[in-house]
């Protein structure tokens, strides 16, 4: 396994991110929820892989950290599966209508911490991310309160999820001033087909050293082979994801054929397109079977030459580059 660092870090992590959002979720887009001893099963064999990062958050499963406490008893098991994994969870969201539960306040940050702490029967987070900003809460507050977790030694790095380019340059100056470490990751919406974030948010990372965690690397299984899947009496899903797949007809059509000349599964060449990027630091993978984790690893073997690289830019152009060149002289 060819660990990459976190961003600026000396943290080094799997370049594929097992997700754990399916564990303990009923029927999700059609399909069937992974139960608690299959998501023990699938993590034990993302172990067994080399697979050592591993990522959650507060709400998934129930919306009440159901998943959290799934991992906690697969952590609970002993064998050493704590101290070889590199466990992220996240901050923001909360199903608690009350007025201080949710969002990044001190008084919320703390309170989730201690829950997913509780949950996850463990004393330490690897990598607690903010799952979202919050425009209401002063960064200076954000960071003191982050700061004290990291004292106390139940929080070791600081992520974001879903910010902005803007954000993420808020975050990082605002924990500059404090002293702080500030962000060292930031997980966003990243595929062939969703690439807004070419424009400003990977610029930003890249500046700052925040290494790219994507999710949705397979485009909602867009990406995935849906085409010959379909041909093949695969799962078809609803009527949303019919519509989904003929407004993308013509580019599925050419990505599948030119995947197939590659010689790849096109899950392969979408995972090892995220990974050809510098930036990127591990794309999340969410599988609801042990197979999947095997069929997962076969992106790591797959190089995309210049001319491989600029055949995907013309069947999924990208915004054109950077910001502002994107869009201006």
């Amino acid at each position: 396994m060819d660990y990459r660092l976190l961003g600026r870090t000396g943290l080094r992590v799997s370049p594929l991110c097992l997700g754990t959002m399916n564990f303990g979720m009923g029927k999700v887009g059609g399909g069937v929820q992974t139960e608690e001893a299959d998501g023990h099963r699938i993590m034990d064999h993302g172990l067994d892989l080399g697979l050592n990062f591993f990522d959650t958050a507060n709400v998934y499963g129930d919306g009440r950290g159901l998943t959290e406490s799934i991992i906690g008893r697969w952590f609970a098991q002993g064998d050493r599966r704590r101290e070889r994994t590199v466990l992220a969870t996240k901050v923001y969201n909360s199903r608690d209508q009350w007025p201080n539960s949710g969002r990044l306040s001190a008084l919320a940050i703390r309170r989730e911490c201690e829950a997913s702490l509780k949950r996850l029967q463990t004393d330490y987070i690897d990598l607690y991310q903010m799952h979202h900003v919050d425009r209401d809460t002063p960064w200076d507050e954000i960071w003191q309160a982050m700061d004290v977790l990291v004292t106390q030694g139940k929080v070791l790095y600081v992520g974001s999820s879903n910010f902005a380019g803007w954000h993420i340059v808020q975050a990082n100056e605002a924990a500059k001033q404090r002293g702080s470490l500030g962000l060292v990751s930031e997980q966003s919406l990243y595929n062939l087909n969703a690439r807004t974030i070419e424009l400003e948010v990977l610029p930003a990372c890249e500046h700052y050293g925040v290494g790219m965690i994507p999710w949705s690397p397979l485009g909602g299984g867009l990406l995935g082979g849906v085409l010959a899947d379909r041909e093949a009496g695969g799962r078809r899903g609803g009527q949303q994801v019919q519509d989904r797949i003929d407004g993308l007809r013509p580019q599925l059509e050419q990505w599948e054929k030119f995947c197939a000349e590659l010689g790849h599964a096109p899950a392969d060449v979408a995972l090892a397109w995220l990974l050809s990027n510098p930036v990127v630091t591990a794309p999340i993978i969410g599988p609801r079977t042990v197979e999947q984790v095997d069929g997962a690893l076969g992106a790591l073997d797959v190089e995309l030459d210049a001319d491989a690289l600029a055949r995907l830019d013309e069947i999924f152009p990208g915004p054109g580059g950077p910001a502002p060149e994107a869009y201006a002289w």
